[in-house]
């Protein structure tokens, strides 16, 4: 779906996987579930934060507590979207988030391992 919507989506299939590319590449937004095979989206967001203060993070998951939405966006996060969302819904997120940062000329987008099935 994200492809589909011309995003260029690298998936990160760890969180170890995560942290190297965004060390490594340029992202436009990074795109974060919770929960990851080794480790957990928010702590993955508070490393980015530390190399990457300014690139648009959303979180994505099936966490719906207010709590955790509270929790992602103490780590960094301008947005918190629950699952299921519409495919709409995430997209008008995505491109509000990136549009709003005129630094981004491109929609380069790193997705966590549990978000890919949105590509």
């Amino acid at each position: 779906m994200l492809r589909k919507n011309k995003f260029d989506v690298t998936t990160a299939n760890t969180f170890e996987d995560g942290n190297q590319l965004g060390h490594t590449s340029s992202f436009d937004l990074y795109l974060l579930d919770l929960w990851l095979p080794d480790g957990e989206g928010l702590q993955l967001a508070r490393l980015i934060r530390e190399f990457d203060p300014n690139t648009p993070i959303v979180f994505f998951s099936a966490a719906a507590y207010e709590a955790d939405r509270r929790e992602a966006l103490e780590a960094g996060a301008q947005a918190f979207l629950t699952k299921p969302a519409t495919p709409s819904e995430l997209c008008d997120v995505i491109n509000a988030l990136v549009n709003f940062h005129p630094t981004h000329n491109t929609t380069r987008l790193l997705a966590s391992a549990e978000t890919r099935y949105l590509q």
